[in-house]
């Protein structure tokens, strides 16, 4: 079975290799996120995730994911622990616009905690 690079980059975040975001993000990739402004580019996500995320860990478990073409969408439950030592557990959903393999533009939708 092939990963996708929806279930790639999630299982990337969840396992803080961010080293690996460029084998799934598009160089210009745009993430936008509840409250925030967007992060644009791999330097502006990486740093995101390494330093300002409110996360300090967690797991996305994913309970459907739909593609056609070069779009995709994804939910399901996030449960972790934020950097202040709170629980977090938030239901998520995700869409993606893909180019060439890699993810272009992800939108995150949250119910619960932003993380």
């Amino acid at each position: 079975m092939t990963t996708s690079p929806v279930t790639a980059l999630l299982a990337i975040i969840d396992d803080e290799r961010w080293e690996d975001l460029p084998t799934v993000l598009a160089e210009d990739c745009v993430i936008e996120r509840p409250g925030a402004a967007p992060l644009t580019g791999l330097a502006r996500i990486e740093q995101f995730y390494r330093h300002e995320r409110p996360v300090a860990q967690g797991l996305h478990k994913i309970e459907r994911i739909v593609a056609e073409g070069e779009a995709a969408a994804c939910w399901g439950t996030f449960t972790g622990t934020g950097r202040d030592g709170s629980a977090i557990v938030a239901r998520f959903a995700d869409t993606f616009l893909l180019e060439a393999g890699s993810i272009r533009h992800r939108t995150t939708y949250l119910h619960g905690p932003a993380h």
